[in-house]
């Protein structure tokens, strides 16, 4: 598993932070595929409660196979917008029901973060503790602003990045933003490189957000400043 820095999430905040933000999900269960939309901030964890195996259903009668599937799309139009996938599978009593009243009980048996660096088994302790990053639910409409209502903040930041990493670059927009920092996607005309701008230290609110990019900022204008001729 990947270790957790302070200039990332560890692969448990992303898991949870990505279930936090979804606006769907597919549920698998007894063959049937569902698809749930309108989450929109409502919290599938609120609708689907996850249990140690054998915790939920102690008097258990027969139970099937359950298996979450939720997808991280970036939300500016990059290349390759699909940034993770999350897989959440294990046990429950019935097949699932969106329009069903009640909650729905869950033995965990796996939990996978997948993106295009590896893949992540993140144990229920570990997701139950991790913490939903502020900006997991803001995040779009913050990357929306920069790109729409600030273009020229982008080619600023990239004076951030190293000389090498912006070599035949073709596009840069912002990929990710998450409380420890913002991400930039590369684009060049064969592939794309991802670089991320650790903020000076981790937000603990979202409306904190603007202070971080602006100090990022600052240290972008600083460093080319520094690079002048004497």
């Amino acid at each position: 598993m990947q270790p957790h820095t302070a200039s990332g999430p560890s692969p448990a905040e992303r898991l949870r932070s990505i279930i936090a933000a979804a606006h769907s999900m597919t549920v698998v269960t007894d063959g049937r595929f569902e698809e749930v939309h309108g989450l929109d901030g409502d919290d599938p964890l609120g609708r689907i409660h996850l249990h140690a195996p054998g915790e939920a259903h102690e008097h258990a009668t027969p139970r099937i196979p359950i298996r979450l599937e939720l997808t991280d799309v970036a939300p500016v139009p990059v290349r390759e917008r699909v940034r993770a996938r999350v897989t959440l599978s294990g046990l429950v009593a019935a097949p699932y029901r969106a329009d069903a009243g009640a909650s729905t009980c869950m033995e965990l048996g796996q939990a996978v973060l997948q993106d295009a660096r590896g893949r992540w088994y993140v144990t229920l302790d570990q997701l139950q503790e991790a913490a939903v990053d502020p900006l997991a639910v803001g995040e779009a409409p913050m990357l929306h602003h920069l790109v729409a209502d600030h273009p020229e903040l982008v080619p600023l930041l990239l004076r951030l990045v190293e000389p090498a990493a912006r070599q035949g670059l073709v596009r840069a927009l912002p990929l990710a933003m998450d409380r420890y920092g913002i991400t930039l996607r590369l684009e060049r005309r064969t592939g794309h490189q991802d670089v991320r701008l650790p903020f000076p230290t981790p937000m603990a609110e979202a409306d904190q957000a603007g202070l971080q990019l602006h100090a990022l900022l600052t240290a972008a204008r600083r460093s080319s400043h520094h690079r002048l001729p004497a």
